[in-house]
């Protein structure tokens, strides 16, 4: 993002409820921005009134809170424009609350070496609406068996490393890659799927799968992988972070890999929580996603697993397809979802079906990844960018993928109800997006 976007004005947000999950703090008061960071805060602030010459924003007693950080998007760029570019998902980010993106590596080509990263970086600062920190590969061109320049990468601006929606097979590779990105502090995120079990499947294994004739991919896909990389984390002290994951058993070992000290965390994609594999329905392509949706058990797992702790992280896991490679048998359609645009409602959702507390589900959005990844954001306190979300908790909308703003409209959530949404998105100061009821 461009530094010239950076507001230097000063702006008060007032008559907000101020929501920050990293202090606790939830109250009604008031936020200062001064010079695209934030200057003061508090039940008190602007109590007698706001000065002259601070542009005054009232806020309407809704939620002002830490813009949204989501650290796994697939953006398009370079070599996929046809599904996703850098302007379109940063517009589709801004629409949903989310202020920064990490970009996944999986483009054509590869974000394998310096030059990708510092083109991506350019590209970001001409196009983006929001902030984009990219990740960069693991392996060179993704083919599991080379590493790359792990330190020349961080170095150059990757926050973290890993091969995207592609899982490193070699438990060799993934040992060496833990053990030398370990030496630089680097984070490893993995896709933890098993390539020879999920093979040909293309839904969860079980009894929806085989009535509706389709290969089925094993909860032991997910599971598998991620006790061997646990495993390696011990033998290497290394940082690991699971993408996504989909299965109780998968949360358990990263819940016992916690207690055990080991410097491990996963996230979870909305779908996985929200929604179960009865979504497929009638060979309903947009619920093809990887992992797979899973069975109603699993769902509610996960949903245990985001209240104790076991998974610190909510994710869009946003991967944008064309038409085309949606409008397919279902065997042969493409996996994924966008959610950019319905990471904050179906977040939310959480809270409304009284399974998480506001600040709970709010800080597996912002100050949790945050956090994990090393970035200055998901938090409200004094100093810290100006990069906010101000979001009606209570009011109802229906999902619409065509009026979603990224290019490609594979939504899972396609016409479901939720309540909430982002009606105003702030990055550096400096407003980069408004709803109003109607429009």
């Amino acid at each position: 993002m461009s530094a010239a976007r950076t507001a230097s004005t000063r702006t008060a947000y007032i008559n907000a409820r101020l929501l920050d999950p990293a202090s606790g703090l939830d109250a009604p008061g008031a936020l200062l921005v001064e010079d695209g960071r934030i200057a003061d805060l508090g039940p008190r602030l602007f109590a007698d009134g706001v000065p002259e010459g601070v542009e005054a924003i009232d806020c309407e007693e809704h939620c002002l809170a830490p813009g949204l950080v989501d650290v796994r998007a697939f953006l398009g760029e370079p070599g996929a424009e046809h599904k996703e570019t850098i302007a379109t998902g940063t517009e589709a980010a801004a629409a949903g609350g989310v202020t920064t993106v990490i970009s996944t590596p999986d483009t054509n080509p590869v974000i394998d070496n310096v030059p990708l990263v510092e083109f991506l970086a350019r590209q970001a600062d001409e196009s983006a609406r929001v902030r984009v920190r990219p990740m960069a590969a693991v392996t060179k061109g993704l083919k599991g068996q080379e590493m790359t320049e792990m330190g020349m990468l961080a170095e150059a601006g990757a926050v973290a490393l890993s091969d995207g929606f592609h899982t490193i097979r070699s438990s060799r590779v993934m040992r060496r890659a833990l053990a030398y990105a370990g030496n630089f502090g680097v984070l490893i995120c993995h896709h933890t799927e098993d390539p020879d079990l999920a093979a040909d499947g293309c839904m969860n294994e079980g009894e929806v799968a085989t009535r509706l004739g389709l290969a089925g991919i094993p909860c032991a896909a997910e599971t598998i992988m991620i006790d061997r990389d646990v495993r390696l984390v011990e033998l290497t002290d290394g940082r690991y972070h699971a993408a996504g994951v989909s299965t109780p058993a998968a949360a358990a070992t990263i819940r016992a890999a916690k207690a055990r000290g080991l410097d491990v965390s996963c996230a979870v994609a909305p779908p996985h929580f929200a929604l179960n594999e009865t979504e497929v329905g009638d060979y309903r392509t947009f619920a093809k996603i990887s992992p797979p949706l899973r069975s109603e058990a699993d769902r509610q797992g996960m949903v245990e697993a985001l209240r104790d702790g076991a998974i610190d992280i909510i994710s869009s896991a946003h991967a944008p397809e064309d038409p085309e490679s949606k409008r397919q048998p279902f065997a042969q359609a493409a996996f994924g979802s966008v959610g950019l645009e319905t990471l904050l409602p179906i977040t939310l959702g959480l809270y409304h079906n009284g399974n998480l507390g506001l600040l709970e589900a709010l800080a597996k959005v912002t100050c949790n990844p945050a956090r994990r990844f090393g970035l200055e954001a998901g938090t409200l306190e004094k100093g810290a960018p100006a990069d906010l979300v101000l979001f009606d908790l209570g009011v109802p909308w229906k999902i619409d993928a065509e009026k979603l703003h990224s290019k490609a409209k594979n939504s899972a959530f396609d016409g479901r109800p939720v309540q909430g949404r982002a009606t105003r998105t702030v990055v550096g100061g400096h407003t980069i997006y408004r709803w109003t009821n109607g429009a």
